[in-house]
Parts: structure tokens; sequence; C-alpha cells
């Protein structure tokens, strides 16, 4: 990253770089993309744009979503928006560090009414600046709604979908917004101790029933039990939340991190996370699971010692390619430990 920051990074890095192939984690993916797409360079600058007109939009939207984005990558972003990624939109203006100026630059316009025609042989008026488009409303509704009355219609509103709505509040919660207007059960927040069976049956019930919203209320400030269902859940943004829960130990970090039904994702973000990845016991755990990300792996190889090297060499769950690495590794050390021989003159 330092290398690709001051323009000193080898040509194939910085082509790598363009194609969105290091293996580095998904934000410094994206930081390199807007770097490499405001750089001299023609063919990495086009490169850079076309990868990042491809990436993935949920993982755009995380990254866009957060308030400890880079404001670089965040004007990149929104360069973008009106070049044609109108998905990031609305999360951009959600994020409390995007540029004033691009907050201005990417609030929608009001679309402008139609030219009307007037009478034979005058010309059509101008077009009028008009309201926004509204939803369509059931003809039933129409008729019943009086027009001198007008009842409020939900159907008017323009409803986030869970995601979109997730994104929203973890926005809120990283720039330190209390958010007081989600509720959760009292077994979420009740001591892991005082749980009895009968509120462990119920837990279950009622997270199941729950939105994605108060699952990521619950995620932050429920208790362990709650963190064991929530970090299972499909949706990316409830398990990123039980990550970001304070409450989190080394040894429940160490369980997540060994789960074999916890998805890539959950994984990845426990690599990233540098107060979890200072614990070896996380690190070995993560790099003998067979879910781990290959790329995710790779660079734990370099910090296990000597007896789990060994352990990661005779683990056939793992990748035939971590193994692999592993025993090479465990050759390159037992070379460095050899004693050398006096050369022959």
């Amino acid at each position: 990253m330092d290398l690709i920051r001051s323009g000193k990074a080898p040509e194939v890095i910085r082509r790598k770089g363009a194609e969105g192939n290091l293996p580095l984690p998904v934000e410094d993916k994206i930081e390199i993309l807007a770097l490499l797409a405001s750089g001299p360079e023609a063919g990495l600058r086009e490169k850079a744009l076309e990868t990042f007109q491809g990436w993935d939009g949920g993982e755009l939207r995380r990254i866009m979503a957060s308030p400890q984005t880079s404001p670089t990558v965040l004007r990149f972003a929104a360069q973008q928006v009106l070049a044609g990624r109108e998905d990031l939109r609305e999360t951009l203006l959600w994020n409390p560090s995007l540029p004033a100026a691009f907050h201005d630059l990417l609030q929608p316009e009001p679309a402008p009414m139609p030219a009307v025609a007037g009478p034979a042989g005058e010309p059509p008026s101008p077009p009028q600046p008009g309201p926004l488009p509204r939803s369509p409303i059931p003809e039933a509704a129409e008729e019943s709604h009086s027009p001198t009355e007008p009842e409020p219609n939900p159907e008017l509103e323009p409803i986030p979908t869970p995601d979109e709505a997730g994104i929203r509040l973890l926005a809120k919660l990283a720039a330190g917004v209390h958010v007081d207007n989600v509720d959760t059960p009292p077994e979420v927040t009740k001591h892991d101790d005082e749980l009895t069976p009968e509120d462990r049956q119920t837990l279950i019930q009622k997270v199941a029933r729950m939105t994605v919203v108060e699952k990521i209320k619950a995620a932050l400030t429920g208790n362990l039990e709650t963190r064991s269902l929530l970090i299972r859940d499909s949706n990316k943004i409830v398990s990123r939340a039980v990550l970001q829960s304070p409450k989190i130990s080394d040894t429940e970090a160490e369980g997540y991190a060994a789960a074999k039904n916890v998805s890539e994702e959950v994984l990845r973000l426990l690599a990233l996370n540098r107060k979890f990845m200072r614990s070896y016991v996380v690190m070995r755990a993560l790099a003998n699971n067979p879910r781990t990300p290959i790329d995710v792996t790779v660079p734990l190889i370099r910090r296990m010692n000597d007896r789990d090297l060994k352990g990661l060499a005779l683990n056939r769950n793992v990748p035939e390619v971590i193994r692999s690495l592993a025993i090479k590794a465990i050759k390159q050390k037992e070379e460095a430990t050899k004693p050398k021989l006096p050369g022959k003159h």
C-alpha cells in the first residue's frame, strides 16, 4: 500500500492492483483502485475504473457505509456514482465522512414536468420544476380518500430494503449516534449465566422473527448466546455487527475462527481485526479452518511455530496448497538452522 501511495510500486504490482488481484483486504483493494484511477498512466486508469465498475455491490456498499473509509475513496466513489454506480448513491449520502461538496453534488434533483402543448398556434409551455415521482396508489385507495382530507399512505414513503436499513444503522452507530428506537427482547440482554433453558428456546424463536435492524442492535448489545446465533445469520451485515460488539472475548473469537458453520466473510473479517489477530490461538484456529479463504490463510503461515506448522502440514481438511506451503515453510526453517560447512578454497 505504501509503495502504491508513493508511486514507487513495480509495474506488475500496479497492474495487479488495477485488476483487483492483490492479496489484500477488500478495503485496501478499493483504495488502490481509487489511487490508480487518478494516476498518470492511462492504461492503469482505464483498467482500475473498469474493475471498480464491475465490483460486487454488497462489498462496495459495506465499505462506503463505514465512516472510517478514507475520504479519497469516498470522493472517488462519488465520482463513479455520477458515472454509473447509482447503487452507491444512498449509502454515500448516509456516510458522515463524505465531503460536503460531494454530499450536495449527489443529492438527487427533482424531475422536470414535461412540456404541455397550449392552444393551436401557441408554442408549448416550458417545463416547470415538479415534485419527485411517486409510487403508484391502487385505484381503490384513491377512491376511498377524499381529495380535501388526504390520509397518509405508507406506499408514498420509500421503504428501505433490509440491507439498506442495516447499513444505515451501522453507519450511525459507528459515527457515535445513539439509536434508542430499536427494542430488543429481555433474553437478549440477560447475563449468560442467568439464561434458563426456557430463555434459550425463547431467544432462538425471537431471533428468528427479528428484522435486520433489530438483529444488528442485538448483535452489538446482546449476550454470548445471542451472538452465537447471529454470527451464523445469512445477512453479512448482521454477522459483521456481531464482530463489532465490544463484548467479544478472545475465547469467543477463537470459537468463531474454528467454526465450520460460519460464512467465509466472517472468517475474513476476523483476520482483518487487529485486536483478534493479536491472539495466537485465534490466528492458529483460522489457519486450520478449511473454510478460511486461501488468501487469508497464506499470510498466517509465516506466524506459526514449528509444532503448529507440522500439524497444519498433516491436516487433510485444509486445501492442498496450504499443506504444501506449510511443508515448504518447515523445510525453509530446517535449512536456516542447519550448521553451514566451511567453503572449499
